[in-house]
C-alpha cells in the first residue's frame, strides 16, 4: 500500500514537528511529504508539486498572512484538514477543501479522529467529501467555543498572585523568558512560552506582534509607520525596545485594529 502522504502547512516549528510525531505515531503509512512555513513557500511548492501529496494540514495564520490567499495564487484540489488556534475562519476553511477544523492546543486522540475521518470521506478515492459531509462539519464548527484566559496565577516574591489578563499590556521574551508587563508598571516573570501564551490569549484583545512581543490592544497609543513598510507600536506602559509590525504582518494588525 502506497504510503499517505501529508504536507504540513505551520510557520510553528514546534508545532510542526509534535504534528509529524503524531502523525507518523498514529499511522506508519504516513510519509511527510514537506512542511511549509509561510505562504510564499506553500505557493511556491504546491505549483511544482501538484501530484506529490495526498492531504494537507494547515495552520490558518501564517508568518506572512492568511493560508487562505494559498489558494488565490495555486490550484489545489486535495482536501484540507485545518489546525489553527481561532474558530472565527471555520467558513472560508470549507469552502477551501476543508474536512476538518481542529483547535489548538490538539491532542493525539483529535489528530487520529480527523484522520480517520479522511479516511472515511476518500476510501472510494473521492476527490471530495460528500455534500451531507460538509454540512455535518459546519453544523458541528458553528457550536464551537473557546474559553481564553482571564486570569494568570503568578509566582512572585514567595507567594501566589492572581493576575487579570486585561491589566497585562503587554508580553515580552528574551533569552527564552517570557514577562508580563501590566499596566501598573509591575513585570512578573511568566511560567509560560510565547507560543502557549497565543494560544491561551483572546485574540480579539491581544495580537502576536512579532517574535518578542504580544500586545494588548488596549495598551496601544499610538501607531506610526516605519522604515520598508512596517508599523512601529507605542504602547503604555513604554518598552525599553520599538515594537515593530512587519511589513508581510501590517495587512493583519489592520484588520485585527479595525475589529
Amino acid at each position: 500500500m502506497r504510503p499517505l502522504r501529508v504536507v504540513i502547512v505551520e510557520d510553528e516549528a514546534a508545532t510542526a514537528r509534535n504534528l509529524a510525531r503524531l502523525l507518523t505515531a498514529i499511522n506508519d503509512k504516513i510519509a511527510i511529504a514537506t512542511t511549509l512555513p509561510s505562504v510564499a513557500e506553500s505557493v511556491t511548492w504546491f505549483s511544482d508539486q501538484a501530484n506529490s501529496y495526498d492531504l494537507i494540514f494547515m495552520d490558518i495564520r501564517l508568518a506572512d498572512g492568511i493560508s487562505f490567499d494559498i489558494f488565490k495564487q495555486v490550484a489545489i484540489t486535495k482536501p484540507v484538514i485545518f489546525v489553527t488556534a481561532y474558530n472565527d475562519y471555520a467558513l472560508p476553511a470549507f469552502k477551501n477543501n476543508g474536512i476538518d477544523y481542529i483547535l489548538k492546543p490538539f491532542d493525539e486522540q483529535e489528530i487520529a479522529r480527523a484522520l480517520q475521518k479522511h479516511n472515511d470521506f476518500f476510501a472510494s478515492n473521492r476527490d471530495e467529501a460528500p455534500a451531507w459531509a460538509v454540512e455535518a462539519l459546519l453544523q458541528q464548527i458553528s457550536h464551537l467555543t473557546r474559553s481564553y484566559k482571564k486570569s494568570f496565577l503568578i509566582h512572585f516574591r514567595e507567594k501566589l498572585i492572581p493576575v487579570e489578563a486585561l491589566k497585562i499590556a503587554w508580553f515580552y521574551t528574551t533569552n527564552e523568558i517570557v514577562y508580563a508587563h501590566t499596566s501598573d508598571a509591575r513585570q512578573y516573570i511568566m511560567e509560560f512560552t510565547m507560543e502557549q501564551l497565543e494560544l491561551q490569549l483572546d485574540p480579539r484583545q491581544f495580537f502576536r506582534a512579532n517574535r518578542q512581543f504580544i500586545i494588548n490592544r488596549d495598551a496601544i497609543t499610538e501607531v506610526d509607520f516605519y522604515f520598508n513598510g512596517r508599523f512601529s507600536i507605542k504602547v503604555k506602559p513604554e518598552p525599553a525596545e520599538r515594537i515593530l509590525i512587519s511589513k508581510a504582518r501590517v495587512p493583519e494588525f489592520k484588520s485585527w485594529m479595525n475589529r
